[in-house]
């Protein structure tokens, strides 16, 4: 049973298995990332019920502009598509929108719907709702690196005053971004066993849950029972 005084504060999704999805039943692979969508927006709307104060999505990596040109401008339209449907909802139900990763690569219009819903939304204090978009875990650490090697070459910062709280502040999710903090849980859909390059630094004392469940069938029940799993764990940070 979910015991809602330990309802973890921030949750991050590797939405998988959209294009198995649409395998399964013969339709092309958009088919499976129309449903996504659809469950992203079932899920954004539980882990508001539910009291989470955190979603981190995971909605194209720096490594899928690999796939087909139809798949990708598909995947772009759906954001478009998205925003256009679901802001005033969002903004009513007092969600936070912002995007992790350097979207301005996308294409202007999916660009345009994303500066809309983050200027919408900014003052909003409910569920933090993040996309990860043209995120990656590696080039984020780089681009972390990069800006503290950019203070060190200026005189600001001294090389022995590097910790580990200065790299995560130049993270996406950073206070010198966005100032989320690391995921609680990490929930991996379609029954693969990694990371993909998601949240590498962040998810370094996360708790992981895999459900066999491909993405677009992952509803409420699944998500509660995500938690119940992450509620029966004990977590010991090193310790014991």
């Amino acid at each position: 049973m979910l015991d809602m005084e330990r309802i973890p504060k921030h949750v991050a999704i590797v939405m998988d298995g959209n294009g198995r999805w649409a395998d399964k039943r013969l339709l092309p692979k958009m088919a499976g990332h129309n449903a996504g969508m659809k469950a992203m927006k079932e899920i954004v709307k539980c882990a508001d019920q539910f009291g989470v104060k955190y979603l981190t999505v995971y909605a194209f990596s720096t490594e899928n502009w690999k796939r087909s040109v139809e798949e990708v401008s598909g995947i772009f339209k759906l954001i478009v598509v998205y925003v256009d449907s679901e802001l005033k909802e969002l903004n009513e139900n007092n969600v936070n929108v912002s995007v992790l990763g350097d979207y301005s690569m996308l294409p202007a219009e999916s660009v345009e719907r994303l500066d809309r819903a983050i200027e919408t939304t900014k003052d909003n204090t409910g569920l933090r709702f993040n996309i990860a978009l043209n995120y990656g875990g590696r080039d984020e650490i780089r681009r972390s690196v990069t800006a503290i090697a950019h203070e060190v070459k200026a005189g600001t910062l001294k090389p022995e005053e590097i910790t580990e709280e200065t790299i995560a502040a130049n993270l996406w999710t950073g206070k010198r971004h966005a100032d989320i903090p690391d995921p609680d849980l990490v929930i991996r859909t379609s029954g693969e066993k990694r990371l993909s390059n998601y949240l590498l630094w962040q998810s370094a004392y996360s708790e992981f849950v895999i459900t066999d469940t491909l993405w677009p069938d992952f509803g409420p029940e699944k998500f509660k029972d995500c938690i119940e799993e992450f509620q029966s764990r004990k977590r010991r940070f090193g310790g014991r």
